[in-house]
């Protein structure tokens, strides 16, 4: 199965694709050359956000891809996501459209909420600190959905969502929400399986797409013993890749599909694009899976610990 192909089907009868470039720490001068890359290796869904600060190189290089013929903008799944300083139902719009310029489009596949907790509106800071700590607001998130909400009804978005969002803030949105959440974009990969998340999102056919798949290896890596260093290591993953003979982060990206979550690699080699790709000529066997499920280690590499006293920081709960 090529990799343009395998998709899931989300609630709102849209499909998304299963293997997407995630383009978080992709430095602007690279960043476009990965996104020709990728499309031309087959990837049909380009993850990005406000925050990354490179959405008109993506925008340019998708441009030229459809200009090209490789594409056409309906080929494409194109995702970005509301940052932390536009939470206030007044903003929210204005931020996307700021998104839709840098991009060049007209309308984006999937829109999501990229963190729970809102921040103070401080002109050109996207984390505005004072004093050594972060400005936060006391925006609701439910109140930023039904914002959110009002851009699928003037067709500006096709699928809304959100990003690092837990059980209890998904229950919330959910008794309130006029349209139900698409996708909640979290961190998953074997070292942080977050079971009881998967579940609850499989019950409410809520998609899930998967950020540091690989865990993150490009990180530095923390001088503390909680840090389980490489998971591309792993000698599970060793193992397991060996006996397929694939590389460890195809068996951590199959790990993923395999399961019907969509994940988010990102890279900016062409080679290691394409490698990334061909996830889709071997399956790994449920033993592999159990595997690989027994390596959790509850160990998280995105945990923004200078929000955990907010009350809608997510990760002190499942």
């Amino acid at each position: 199965m090529a990799a343009a192909s395998a998709t899931r089907l989300l609630n709102n009868g849209c499909r998304i694709p299963l293997l997407g470039l995630g383009t978080w720490k992709s430095d602007p001068g690279v960043v476009g050359k990965a996104v020709s890359a990728a499309i031309d290796a087959g990837y049909r869904h380009i993850d990005g956000a406000y925050s990354y600060m490179n959405e008109a190189e993506v925008g340019a290089a998708v441009k030229k891809k459809v200009e090209e013929g490789v594409v056409t903008r309906e080929d494409l799944f194109i995702v970005s996501k509301l940052w932390c300083t536009f939470h206030a139902p007044e903003d929210v719009k204005p931020s996307l459209m700021q998104t839709l310029t840098a991009l060049q489009l007209t309308y984006l596949d999937l829109y999501l909420i990229h963190f729970p907790v809102g921040f103070q509106k401080v002109l050109g800071e996207l984390f505005p600190m004072r004093k050594g700590r972060v400005l936060v607001s006391d925006a609701d998130y439910v109140d930023t959905w039904r914002a959110m909400e009002v851009l699928v009804d003037e067709g500006l978005v096709k699928s809304i969502g959100v990003s690092n969002f837990n059980i209890s803030q998904l229950e919330r949105l959910l008794s309130v929400a006029r349209i139900i959440p698409a996708v909640n974009q979290v961190e998953l990969h074997p070292y942080l399986t977050q079971p009881e998340l998967v579940e609850f999102c499989a019950s409410r056919d809520i998609a899930l797409t998967a950020f540091s798949p690989l865990g993150s290896p490009g990180r530095t890596v923390l001088n503390d013993s909680a840090d389980p260093k490489d998971l591309l290591k792993d000698p599970v993953v060793e193992v397991i890749a060996k006996n397929h003979r694939k590389s460890s982060a195809q068996v951590l990206l199959r790990f993923h599909v395999q399961r019907n979550i969509a994940t988010i690699p990102k890279s900016v080699t062409p080679a290691r694009i394409q490698e990334n790709a061909e996830i889709f000529d071997f399956e790994l066997m449920d033993e592999d899976l159990q595997s690989l499920l027994t390596i959790n280690k509850n160990w998280r590499v995105c945990q923004l610990t200078m929000l955990q006293d907010h009350q809608f920081y997510p990760f002190n709960d499942s």
